[in-house]
């Protein structure tokens, strides 16, 4: 009975994960575009060199009454709700506009199951015993800043920016997070120690570099990434493992590229992808990758 019971609170807790993902995830789609359209809105006003296309077709988000409504880009017109259900609504359409009939694109189904993916492994590789209301929160915590990272991670690999909204979001979110952290440890002086080191190694590092580089090498947005993601891990040896793991998926995609001749030494690469993903492994491998690494060479 008590099997029974476990593996009943086991289910309901997994689809609580995965109607959340997609729920988010289709929000986090979302708040790519209306961010991107900001941002252009912005620069035209501000007389910076914009893609035209892309501004007109994005402008209709930065409208106050329809931003707050999704609409269809080509034609404006609202959509209906059963056109909102994540994954649902774009499998049943066959990624194509209920209006216009032109191909959707992979970018909304692909958030909401990466937000799925990222949500269901969060709680099946989560480090850390849910033992306690802190503990919880922690997690949810995590959670959220989930959804900002994706946003980030979405926009730079796409136009190789990171844009301030969303890194101030989820850095409050981040301190957030870091505060339940070290409030339920047993020494808490420890912890802080190891959280600046973690803001050394993933924030000081590029911060460094920006200002040797003056901006070529890295953008300033990496440096405020860095902190967002130390806060969040908190630990100086799982920020190495994040550094360390984001500088090899790195080298692994650029390496093979610059040989078939479709990168040269100046191709700048958006780090911010890199970094994240370095930092989701080592919150959920990190302490079994530093603990092999010490077995092995000791």
């Amino acid at each position: 009975m008590l099997v029974i019971i476990v593996l009943m609170e086991q289910v309901f807790i997994y689809t609580i994960l995965v109607l959340s993902g997609a729920i988010l995830g289709s929000f986090a789609g979302a708040q790519v575009w209306r961010t991107r359209a900001r941002q252009l809105a912005e620069d035209k006003k501000n007389k910076e060199k914009v893609n035209n296309k892309e501004y007109k077709r994005l402008l209709p988000l930065t409208k106050k009454g329809k931003c707050r409504r999704s609409i269809d880009l080509d034609t404006g017109k609202q959509l209906p709700w059963y056109d909102l259900i994540p994954v649902v609504s774009w499998l049943a359409l066959r990624g194509k506009s209920r209006f216009s009939g032109k191909p959707i694109g992979w970018l909304e189904p692909l958030f909401e199951f990466s937000m799925i993916s990222f949500f269901v492994l969060s709680y099946a590789f989560w480090p850390y015993e849910l033992h306690n209301l802190l503990a919880i929160i922690q997690f949810v915590l995590w959670l959220a800043a989930g959804v900002g990272l994706a946003i980030l991670f979405a926009y730079d690999f796409k136009w190789s920016l990171l844009p301030n909204r969303p890194i101030i979001i989820t850095l409050v979110i981040a301190v957030s997070s870091a505060i339940f952290s070290v409030l339920q440890t047993k020494n808490i002086w420890a912890s802080l120690l190891s959280l600046a080191g973690a803001i050394l190694i993933l924030s000081g590092l590029y911060c460094l570099l920006y200002i040797l580089s003056k901006g070529r090498w890295v953008g300033f947005g990496d440096t405020k990434l860095g902190l967002i993601l130390a806060l969040l891990l908190t630990d100086w040896s799982l920020a190495f493992v994040a550094l360390f793991a984001a500088n090899l998926i790195g080298c692994l995609i650029v390496l093979p590229n610059m040989i078939a001749g479709k990168m040269t030494p100046k191709t700048r690469i958006p780090f911010g992808p890199l970094l994240i993903t370095g930092a989701v492994i080592a919150q959920f491998f990190g302490y079994q990758l530093v603990n092999w690494y010490a077995n092995g060479l000791f």
